[in-house]
């Protein structure tokens, strides 16, 4: 038998959970001193998330620890299943070290045992579009090892690009000075990030939420390819009418495309804040 595991980090929405049939690893986070594992929005609500970032609550994350590691993947080393976990990338978390750990056991006390563990180098929706055609490609009957051999293309035709609404969660999280911060919201600044080879970085500054989706809009034109086999994916940390608007600016510069609409969740959220939108595409 085989299994593939993969991790709310993706951001996959729940219903799509037993429609395609992976195992789910729940991530943390704490807000207002209670620890929540996100179950892709089955009962964790992103709304009331972000109102509370918003009134002053200041959420963390946190690693899953060798044991929670070992209590979810120790059932299948036992029952000797071939093993798949598709990840958010390495590159955005030390959960990765206590994983390792945990799998160190686990291997020496069931040697026989096939485990891998394929890292997509993205986050959100950007590792999110790898797990959803991974696992299409595993229910068409391809075996573990020919999803991980598409996984290896597929990987580096995602493209991804984030626009924040407020500065102050960039620069907690390393990505700005606090000058830069404070001059940014000054001037209206609106930073678009991206994803390169597994970590964040702004890749350009633009004044006015207007000019951001416009920037994003022609990069995504300049960029995409395959539209009639795989969707855009709009994604809004409660920024309904803002990916609205992106999604007009879309249609508008490219025309009848498919377009997926998600929200972000609280541990995504936690980094980016209230108010982000992101869109990812095949690139």
């Amino acid at each position: 038998m085989s299994v593939i595991f993969a991790d709310s980090n993706c951001e996959l929405w729940y219903t799509m959970v037993p429609e395609l049939g992976y195992e789910l690893i729940k991530m943390p986070y704490t807000i207002d001193d209670e620890e929540v594992f996100y179950d892709l929005g089955k009962t964790v609500d992103s709304k009331s998330f972000f109102d509370k970032v918003r009134k002053g609550s200041m959420p963390i994350t946190s690693a899953l620890n060798p044991t929670q590691y070992t209590e979810i993947f120790e059932p299948f080393f036992k029952s000797g299943e071939d093993m798949l976990y598709i990840s958010f990338s390495a590159e955005l978390s030390a959960t990765f070290n206590h994983m390792e750990t945990a799998l160190s056991a686990l291997r020496a006390k069931y040697p026989t045992a096939k485990f891998r563990h394929f890292d997509t180098r993205n986050i959100s929706w950007g590792a999110g579009l790898q797990v959803y055609y991974a696992v299409k490609q595993f229910q068409m009957g391809k075996s573990l090892d020919e999803v991980v051999a598409f996984l290896e293309d597929f990987k580096d035709r995602i493209g991804v690009y984030f626009m924040v609404d407020s500065l102050h969660h960039l620069k907690k999280g390393g990505r700005l000075t606090s000058f830069q911060a404070a001059l940014g919201t000054l001037l209206s600044v609106k930073p678009i990030l991206t994803v390169t080879d597994g970590k964040l970085g702004v890749t350009t500054k633009v004044n006015g939420v207007t000019k951001a989706i416009g920037y994003i809009a022609e990069q995504v034109k300049a960029k995409i390819t395959d539209t009639d086999k795989y969707p855009i994916v709009v994604v809004d940390a409660d920024n309904p009418e803002a990916a609205d608007k992106m999604v007009s600016k879309l249609k508008e510069t490219l025309g009848e495309v498919e377009i997926w609409r998600y929200p972000v969740g609280p541990v995504i959220g936690t980094h980016c804040g209230p108010g982000t939108i992101g869109i990812i595409f095949h690139a």
